[in-house]
């Protein structure tokens, strides 16, 4: 008879276990997307919004020149299509935030963070979850911008697709480093007009940056520094095949922080979970 001594055991974990929990994850962010249908309703009727009836609206007073990476002259709508795909990003990221804030509080949280799978894995690939489920959301979005004569090159449509992922991920690291720090519910709503607002507005996504610096100067530099910027304009030059390396730089620099960040943030004791006088987890 034969004996099964701990030192006999594999150390670490196999590949396929590491593909089983991103599985795992994702198919219980999708479903759970699936299963709240308003959500996805949601999220497109922001951007239609603006592009139905702000674009039409302005379309007369804010045409805009001919600026890279566009080589004629167009349309409003036309230039704010990538800021309102941006836009989709954000309000995800931070709709999936707010679903980590409320699996804290049901204890849902604490029981996936206690699994023996690294911790920076978990978080990954829920941020991997949050961002597949952003994708649909922007491609329903361009779907029905098409029918709006909003056309980009047709090998757009698949240029454009690593921009999302990587811009999808710095926008949902940056919802979980925020939901970091909320510790109720209830505070997630007055903590995102502070976040979501601002940096929509104080971007690129609804009117070029030199008309903002003919208006203000500071306003500029703001904008400038606004990651948010960077992620509309990555996804507007990949939208027609060309590459702004500024934005990808600044949305992968982004990216790394702010996933960091949250990874630092989770930690037990630093994070949601912290340690009691006693050195156990309260």
């Amino acid at each position: 008879m034969t004996t099964t001594t701990m030192n006999d055991r594999p150390r670490g974990f196999t590949f396929g276990e590491y593909i089983t929990c991103l599985t795992g994850i994702v198919w219980r962010e999708g479903l759970r997307f699936l299963h709240q249908r308003e959500r996805f309703i949601s999220a497109l009727v922001r951007p239609l919004v603006w592009l139905f009836i702000f674009a039409a609206g302005f379309r007369q007073v804010l045409g805009i020149s001919i600026i890279p990476p566009y080589e004629t002259y167009i349309l409003y709508e036309v230039y704010i299509a990538p800021g309102l795909m941006a836009m989709i990003q954000l309000f995800n990221g931070m709709q999936s935030s707010l679903s980590m804030v409320y699996d804290r509080e049901m204890g849902n949280m604490r029981t996936l963070l206690v699994s023996p799978i690294p911790r920076w894995y978990l978080l990954f690939s829920k941020l991997l979850a949050g961002t597949a489920v952003s994708l649909l959301q922007v491609y329903a979005f361009l779907l029905i911008a098409w029918f709006w004569d909003i056309e980009p090159p047709p090998i757009g449509y698949l240029t454009v697709l690593p921009a999302l992922v990587l811009s999808g991920l710095m926008l949902g690291a940056l919802g979980m480093l925020i939901s970091s720090g909320i510790k109720q519910l209830e505070n997630f709503a007055g903590v995102m007009n502070f976040v979501i607002f601002p940096m929509f507005f104080a971007s690129s996504a609804l009117y070029p940056l030199w008309r903002v610096q003919e208006g203000s100067p500071m306003l500029y530099y703001v904008c400038q520094a606004n990651p948010f910027t960077h992620a509309v304009e990555l996804i507007r030059f990949a939208l027609y095949g060309k590459i702004n390396w500024i934005s990808l730089g600044v949305v992968a620099g982004c990216t790394a922080v702010f996933m960091i960040g949250a990874i630092l943030a989770y930690d037990p004791s630093r994070g949601f979970s912290r340690r009691g006088p006693a050195g156990g987890e309260t």
